[in-house]
């Protein structure tokens, strides 16, 4: 993969595949075809200040649709395809497993496929620096105890039905290249936060319920670890891969900024009690309510990016200090955006608790 290509990207009307369609549109010398079927976690608003860049090309439709995707990659000869389309929130999963294996299982099988037919007849030359990036997820590891990380050799033990899915997603990619020998790449990345995170995720949705005077449910006790990672610096590291790491190479991404749950919170809270002292929810963490923990919830997850950093040079640019104040600041600015997607009117309907 080199500057001055075409990518397919998938999914690029979601929260991570959007600001890494932004990010690629930013640079000079690609040109992004952006496939995305808009369920309900895919957003046009995300994608507003490029909807008439002549480099990007919306398409609305499934990577399940083998002949629409067989179209896109026959008419727009794409160098690079990154797939982020994925159903991705756990709660979810459990609700309705359904969709998980269908986009993520099928789905993935069916771009794959689709893939190895137009990559095993491109001349020589551009089959050599094609590239298919998997993006996936550090849950498909499991549950770390109080020490250790996940590493590229860790073993798979996914515990809910969207891990299991990306796990599924993630043996398959890595079949497709030591059988038919094409170019993937895959990328397990930590918790992302930052701008058009769809609100139902942890930090979204604790400073839209913030913002609006509504509960902060807290899982359990709090004391559940992530380690966070800011989306921009995500898209960077996808960038960094797509661009000098090796096929059939995993890459894993953090940001080695591990916080329980109940301190991720209370620095919501904090952060928002000085930056929006007008608010009359004051002060926030007020507002905080323990609830039931969710069936399965892994206790921690630790990435260890010590091989990306190693081998391709990237790391992360944010602290989760300077992170969150960016995020927050977004929100702050953004509430409209946050408005339209909770109450469903960015795609003419209300949200269900269940789909």
């Amino acid at each position: 993969m080199t500057h001055n290509q075409t990518v397919l990207v998938t999914g690029g009307a979601g929260f991570i595949g959007g600001n890494f369609v932004l990010g690629l549109m930013r640079q000079t010398g690609f040109k992004v075809i952006n496939l995305d079927a808009l369920t309900y976690a895919g957003n046009l608003d995300t994608l507003e200040s490029i909807k008439d860049h002549p480099d990007h090309q919306f398409v609305l439709g499934s990577i399940g649709d083998r002949q629409l995707v067989d179209y896109l990659l026959n008419r727009y000869e794409p160098s690079a395809i990154v797939n982020f389309a994925a159903e991705s929130h756990v709660d979810r999963s459990i609700n309705a497993p359904d969709a998980f294996i269908q986009t993520n299982v099928v789905g993935t099988f069916q771009l794959l496929e689709a893939a190895r037919h137009y990559w095993k007849n491109l001349p020589l030359e551009e089959q050599v620096i094609f590239r298919f990036l998997h993006v996936s997820t550090d849950e498909v590891y499991g549950s770390l105890g109080a020490i250790g990380q996940f590493t590229e050799r860790t073993a798979y033990q996914p515990n809910s039905p969207y891990s299991a899915s990306k796990a599924a997603s993630d043996h398959l990619v890595r079949a497709y290249f030591h059988t038919y020998g094409l170019p993937v790449l895959t990328t397990n990345c930590s918790n992302n936060y930052g701008p058009y995170q769809f609100p139902e995720k942890l930090i979204p949705l604790m400073i839209y319920n913030a913002l609006n005077g509504k509960p902060l449910p807290v899982y359990g006790n709090g004391a559940n670890v992530r380690d966070w990672l800011y989306v921009e610096d995500h898209c960077e590291a996808l960038r960094t891969a797509l661009i000098y790491g090796r096929p059939g190479e995993v890459y894993n991404i953090g940001g080695n900024q591990e916080k329980t749950n109940l301190e991720v919170v209370h620095a919501l809270c904090d952060l928002l009690d000085e930056r929006y002292p007008e608010s009359p929810y004051q002060p926030h963490r007020q507002l905080i309510r323990f609830v039931t923990d969710r069936p399965g919830h892994d206790l921690r997850y630790a990435i260890d990016a010590s091989k990306i950093r190693r081998e391709l040079g990237w790391q992360p640019r944010e602290s989760f200090e300077s992170g969150i104040g960016k995020t927050i600041d977004w929100y702050l600015s953004h509430q409209d955006w946050c408005g339209r997607v909770m109450d469903g009117s960015y795609r003419g309907e209300r949200l269900g608790l269940e789909h």
